[in-house]
């Protein structure tokens, strides 16, 4: 700066503003909704024309992998360190009017259910303030140093299809054919030949074929992880090229050009769970802050598309790794800004949280718009459901939401003709008994015993006393027997 331009008033020293401590620390994050993958588990089988799956365990791995993704929660959003501390929340002794967990009961149900298990382990561990003081005086903590026991409610594919939809669902297995017979998965499927050759010593009878992809992928990893000697035998390589088909199959099946085409449907029923979800946090007047949804890899690679999020990160274009997680948070908008705004933030496996932006935007996206521009494409309920399922198939596709309802239908009707053919059988037997009645001779004494006249009709001979001979009672004329 020139000599003339510079001010002839004394240097202040400059000190900055104090800043707050972790336990002062302002927030902006009204609540959360996390989608969360289930951790390693064994050999999923799922067949790839229909996705029917077959029964696997969980491992002490997939517990430890999701149990470490419950403490990275916590340290996010119930730290008051945190910039995205839930300040309202109680964050010491879980309340469960605040924190509502779902855990999917189809496919890898068992194994999801152990992994909300594990990571509700890591979000709220035991605390020695979960304890009880009894009418006596004796304080009783629970048991595990403090265990805290969250509940979970469990999602049925037979009764709610939001977790597993595309099961049962003719019109997403009609999706799978198209995608097997479309230019582009063949030119893959050529293209995959040396690798589906090389692989077939390692899999061991299983089809070597892109439409098989998923259960490739799924055999080898699983083996490398949990068989020492397969894991020095599979060559190098092998299984990073299994997962890049995968990827592209997963990808293709689950996904659509149409944001409301049946491709997506694992992200349409989901989505109304994460609407809602948003819009209770949003209301002053409900207490839930902190909604957990366990599940497994599928409607995350939906959602992706749905919300545009590949467009701008391809990456997320194929299967999520295990105990990954998907962050819906719900932020207040910086004064004098009014509105609520959404923040996207996705977690890889063991990576950390990052921030992803929906439908092109560079920012987070005000909540309104967010819902608007979505919610058209999500599916309600099971009549809904059906109805997706069913389009394109005429209108003798009676199928209402699951199997169950199909084999309930059927039952109802087998039952009413049961019981009208015993109402038919009870009329003729009682003709038939009426008709014999009045043919039979009968006599001209009585037909019925004294032993089976009532009771009033027998003398009254009085009672029996303890050691005492019983005598006769002396009859009335009324009382005395014919002669």
């Amino acid at each position: 700066m020139p000599q003339s331009q510079q001010s002839s008033t004394p240097l202040q020293l400059y000190i900055p503003p104090r800043l707050p401590t972790p336990k002062t620390i302002m927030t902006d994050v009204l609540g959360v909704l996390v989608i969360a993958r289930n951790g390693d588990r064994g050999e999923y089988y799922q067949d790839p024309k229909t996705y029917e799956s077959a029964y696997t365990e969980s491992t002490a791995l997939g517990a430890a992998e999701s149990h470490q993704l419950g403490a990275f929660l916590r340290s996010v959003y119930m730290s008051p360190s945190s910039p995205s501390y839930i300040a309202d929340m109680k964050t010491d002794l879980v309340d469960t009017h605040e924190v509502h967990v779902h855990a999917k009961a189809g496919g890898e149900g068992t194994v999801i259910f152990d992994s909300a298990i594990a990571l509700l382990q890591g979000l709220f561990p035991p605390n020695p303030s979960n304890k009880i003081v009894l009418a006596n005086e004796t304080t009783v903590i629970a048991p595990l140093g403090g265990y805290q026991y969250v509940p979970i409610e469990t999602v049925e594919p037979g009764n709610d299809k939001s977790l597993e939809p595309w099961t049962g669902c003719p019109a997403f297995e009609q999706h799978i054919s198209d995608v097997y017979s479309s230019s582009e998965f063949k030119a893959a499927a050529k293209g995959a030949g040396p690798f589906f050759t090389s692989v077939r010593d390692y899999v061991f009878g299983r089809p070597t074929v892109l439409e098989n992809a998923w259960n490739i992928y799924d055999y080898v990893s699983t083996e490398l992880s949990h068989n020492k000697t397969y894991a020095h035998r599979l060559p190098p390589t092998l299984v990073e090229q299994a997962r890049g088909f995968a990827d592209f199959h997963e990808n293709a099946i689950f996904s659509d050009k149409d944001i409301g085409g049946i491709g997506n449907l694992a992200g349409r029923t989901i989505l109304h769970t994460v609407l809602n979800s948003l819009q209770r946090i949003a209301f002053n007047g409900d207490p839930l802050q902190f909604l957990l949804i366990e599940t497994s890899y599928h409607p995350f690679i939906s959602l992706f598309h749905m919300l545009e999020m590949v467009k701008e990160n391809p990456e997320l274009a194929g299967i999520p790794d295990y105990a990954s997680a998907l962050a819906f948070e719900l932020r207040r908008g910086p004064a004098p800004e009014d509105r609520d705004f959404v923040r996207i933030k996705f977690k890889n496996g063991t990576e950390g949280f990052e921030t992803y932006h929906a439908f092109g935007h560079k920012a987070d996206i005000a909540a309104t718009e967010f819902i608007y521009r979505i919610e058209n494409y999500a599916i309600t309920s099971q009549k809904q459901w059906a109805a997706v399922c069913s389009a394109g198939l005429g209108d003798d596709w009676a199928h209402i939401g699951s199997q169950n309802a199909i084999s309930s239908t059927i039952f109802a009707v087998l039952a009413a003709i049961f019981l009208l053919g015993m109402f038919i059988l009870s009329k003729f037997i009682k003709s038939s008994r009426a008709k014999a009645h009045s043919s039979r001779i009968r006599l001209a004494d009585d037909e019925v015993s004294q032993s089976h006249l009532p009771q009033t009709q027998y003398p009254n001979y009085g009672a029996l006393s303890n050691n005492v001979i019983a005598q006769p009672a002396p009859m009335g004329e009324k009382q005395r027997l014919a002669l």
